[in-house]
């Protein structure tokens, strides 16, 4: 990673006069032998406007921060064709295989009695196993319809539905029928940081039933199915920590930046692209999202305090003002911190955050700067309030302009 952020970019494609890419065909960073890729700041200082998305400049930048492609441009073909592959892999084996399976399961007298059953205590049991998975899967169903709920792009059906799973000639159970079943109905599963599966009946819980959630026709999917099979096969893979409440927000602005790619042949691998940069991403901030390391130099708790001690050296009459309204960093800088910020702005703001996040070489000692950078750019209304005005403002953060709060970010990093 350091040598990335240490090269320098070479654009062979001019700029518009506004400094972005220019948008004629596609205006692809060509690397010549030897010619290195990598001064992101040309796009992602503060004052600039961030990576520019014209000819898919902003996904292909993503793609070699997240350390998903090289920066050697002649190795992209063979890389992501066999990742690619290697994920369809994934869904044969995770989706497509238990699905037969499943369909399989119970039908012969001979299967049920003498193989495996519902009830059977085996942990090694295909049917504990989907059991297991199911509890999984609802939380993931229940999470990712509400995804950026302020926009309509994740309820709209993607022009590139997953052939393999939504064939008409399939008759295997897919993750859309696995939650239709009446058995993940009848309960509501959450799975919170600490590892507890809780389960409570519907008729006691507010939320929104799955009724309410319009459900494409056979042959078609919307992006929010995508997020979900993402999740879901990322949970499979990484059963240490599965899948926890947060994760579908970040996988979120990283599947819509893909999916909204201008090169129609990237676009239609979205989904495989999107898996394994959020695989990458997660393997850099799953610490946060592992109670059991909440206190260790790695957990979310020593970086929340990181951020109060920042504050410390750089505005102490705003510390101590939060100190004597006894306002933690747990109340407002966990989820900051956890979700990227990426429940604090719009989601092209946070695109535009991500840009600078990814192309800084200590990105997430960013990060703390750039919440340090929140706080003090509300210092005035923070000084003049009391706990409960505080504590608003620092739940439902006031300052749109995300430029302003990169510009103080940057000049605090630039102070150290």
């Amino acid at each position: 990673m350091s040598s990335l952020h240490k090269s320098r970019v070479f654009l062979e494609q001019p700029c518009d006069k506004d400094g972005g890419a220019a948008s004629q065909g596609h205006t692809w960073p060509v690397l010549g032998t030897g010619l290195p890729f990598g001064n992101f700041s040309r796009f992602c200082g503060a004052e600039q406007p961030g990576i520019p998305c014209e000819g898919g400049l902003r996904c292909l930048c993503w793609k070699i921060l997240l350390n998903y492609l090289p920066l050697e441009r002649a190795s992209w073909t063979s890389i992501l064709a066999k990742q690619r592959e290697l994920y369809s892999q994934f869904l044969r084996e995770m989706i497509i295989q238990p699905g037969i399976a499943k369909a399989n399961m119970g039908v012969s007298r001979e299967d049920v009695t003498f193989e495996d059953h519902p009830l059977n205590p085996n942990p090694d049991s295909r049917w504990n196993t989907y059991f297991r998975d199911n509890e999984v899967l609802l939380q993931i169903d229940k999470d990712v319809r509400r995804l950026c709920p302020d926009i309509s792009f994740f309820q709209r059906a993607t022009e590139y539905p997953c052939l393999l799973i939504l064939d008409p000639q399939n008759e295997f159970e897919t993750l859309r029928k696995r939650v239709e079943q009446t058995t993940l109905k009848s309960q509501t599963v959450a799975r919170n940081r600490s590892g507890v599966t809780n389960m409570s009946s519907p008729q006691k819980n507010s939320a929104p039933s799955m009724n309410e959630y319009v459900v494409l026709p056979n042959g078609c999917e919307a992006h929010w199915e995508v997020v979900e099979r993402i999740l879901f096969i990322y949970a499979k893979l990484n059963p240490g920590i599965a899948y926890v409440q947060g994760m579908n927000e970040i996988v979120g602005p990283l599947y819509y930046t893909f999916a909204t790619d201008p090169n129609s042949e990237w676009r239609e691998h979205a989904e495989a692209d999107t898996f394994f940069c959020f695989t990458n991403l997660m393997a850099e901030i799953r610490d946060n999202f592992i109670k059991s390391l909440d206190d260790s130099q790695c957990g979310i708790t020593y970086k929340m305090e990181k951020v109060y001690s920042t504050l410390k050296d750089k505005d102490m009459e705003l510390y101590l003002k939060l100190q004597e309204q006894n306002i933690k960093p747990q109340f407002f800088a966990f989820r900051w911190l956890t979700l990227l910020l990426s429940q604090e702005f719009v989601l092209p703001d946070v695109i535009r955050i991500w840009d600078s996040l990814f192309a800084d070489s200590n990105r997430f000692d960013f990060l703390l700067l750039v919440c340090c950078a929140m706080l003090i750019l509300i210092r005035e209304q923070l000084l003049e309030g009391d706990f409960t005005v505080n504590m608003r403002l620092l739940q439902d953060y006031p300052i749109t302009d995300v430029c302003q709060v990169l510009q103080k970010a940057k000049e605090l990093q630039d102070s150290q």
